[in-house]
Parts: structure tokens; C-alpha cells; sequence
């Protein structure tokens, strides 16, 4: 019997829940609750969308849950093996070349945002307000993302950034937590928070030397890295969350 609406529905609903919540669906279907109960904990647009597709395939299909549950307990399998492969791509803005192949800055920007089911930490010294980057994140933070993002500040740069606050470029963003480094008054007088980076759900690393500006996403000559799977991406999401923890990266602002 073809049962090709449920698996579509199933490896549809894996890849737009993620991992963490994929694996709350498996443990809804294993203990036989109902699509009710399953749009209630898992409501987040998009993700709603998904799992009221995979309920509805399963009864027209006739999948018992504890079926439904095996097969999408795969799907999360397959997607922990395909988190701890490695892969490592160069990352380049500005002139491209015939013979070495690139991926733009601000594709793979947007790309890792878009990725983003559960988290996204970024870090940035400079930025301006970029309507690609914009609708990326809000879009992110209306499907539950929990995005935070380390950010510059004027006094804290010295002169070396004139203008807005490098903070008033992600303010439209609904729920957006941005931070930045409370420095300690006796440390170095010309430190900066230099860093500049993306990870998505602890997966996939995006680092370079580009701002979360257009102008350094599209026009200027830019390089990085982007890794997914495997320990860099873990480590640096870590790393971020304890200087939260820490207190040396404070809540913007204080």
C-alpha cells in the first residue's frame, strides 16, 4: 500500500522542526497524543503548517502512531548522522573568478538564518540596517528561533565607528536579544569586540571577516568560512552563552 503523502509529510515535518523538536514530535506520536495536542506544543508558524499536514496523512493513510513514530524516528537519525559530518566551504564578497567556484557572503548569511530552527547566535562589530539580513531574522524569530546577537557599541569601539548604533540595525526584529561586551575597566583601553560570525542551532558556523552590513555582504572583498556539523559549530555557540553567563557579554542595553 503507498503511503507516499505520509512520508512526504514526515520528511517534510523533520526538516522544518529540526532536530530538537523533531524529537518532541517523535515523543508525541510514541505516547499516541493527537494532532491537538501536537499543534498546541509545538505552535510556531510554519512549524504548524507541517505537523497538521503529517496528522492529516496519517489518518488518511491509515499510519498507526507508533508506525509514525518509527519512521520519523529515522529522519532524526538520519539528521544526527548528517550534523556530525564535517564540511568545510570558502565563503567570498566582492569580484568572483572563472576558475574557483564561490558562494557570496550574503547568500550564506541569509542561507544559515534560514537554516535556524531552534537558535541563532551572531556576532558583529559594525552594522547597518540590511533589508535581505532583516527579513531573514524576522522571519527566523516568527518561526521560534531564539536569536541573540553580540554587537559593537559606540563608546565601546572609541571613535573608530561614527554614526547609529551599530544595535539600531537589528531593533525591528521582534524578540531579537542583543548583547554586548561589559568590558572591565582595568583591562586593555583599546579592546574591541572584533568578532564576526553566525551559528545556527550549533550546526552550522558561518566565520569571517564581514560586518552585518550590505556593504561588507556584497560589495566589499570579504572572506570566511562556513563549517557544518562536527565540533566548531557546538564549541563557539558554547563559548558565546557562557561570557553570557559569565557576565563579560551583557544584555543591550545594560
Amino acid at each position: 500500500m503507498s503511503r507516499r503523502e505520509f512520508e512526504a509529510a514526515a520528511a517534510d515535518a523533520v526538516a522544518i522542526l529540526g532536530l530538537s523538536r523533531g524529537k518532541d514530535l517523535v515523543g508525541l506520536l510514541s505516547r499516541r497524543h493527537g494532532k491537538e495536542r501536537a499543534l498546541a506544543d509545538l505552535a510556531t508558524p510554519g512549524v504548524t503548517e507541517a505537523v497538521a499536514r503529517l496528522y492529516d496523512a496519517m489518518a488518511s493513510e491509515s499510519v498507526p502512531f507508533t508506525e509514525a513514530a518509527a519512521y520519523l524516528r529515522g529522519y532524526v537519525a538520519a539528521m544526527v548522522r548528517a550534523r556530525d559530518r564535517v564540511q568545510v566551504r570558502t565563503v567570498w564578497s566582492g569580484p568572483s573568478t572563472p576558475t574557483v567556484p564561490v558562494r557570496a557572503t550574503a547568500q550564506v548569511l541569509v542561507g544559515v538564518i534560514k537554516d535556524a530552527r531552534d537558535e541563532l547566535l551572531a556576532m558583529t562589530y559594525a552594522a547597518r540596517p540590511y533589508p535581505a539580513l532583516t527579513q531573514a531574522l524576522t522571519e527566523a524569530a516568527a518561526r521560534g528561533v531564539k536569536i541573540h546577537v553580540v554587537v559593537e557599541t559606540l563608546a565601546g569601539a572609541r571613535g573608530l565607528l561614527s554614526g547609529r548604533e551599530p544595535a539600531e540595525a537589528f531593533t525591528s526584529v521582534p524578540g531579537l536579544r542583543l548583547w554586548h561586551w561589559a568590558r572591565d575597566s582595568t583591562g586593555h583601553a583599546h579592546s574591541r569586540q572584533h568578532a564576526k560570525l553566525a551559528v545556527a542551532d550549533r550546526r552550522k558556523l558561518f566565520l569571517g571577516s564581514a560586518n552585518l552590513t550590505e556593504s561588507a555582504a556584497r560589495r566589499n572583498i570579504e572572506a570566511g568560512v562556513l563549517v557544518t556539523g562536527g565540533e566548531a559549530p557546538r564549541r563557539a555557540a558554547e563559548h558565546i552563552v557562557e561570557l553570557q553567563r559569565l557576565g563579560i557579554l551583557k544584555p543591550y542595553p545594560d
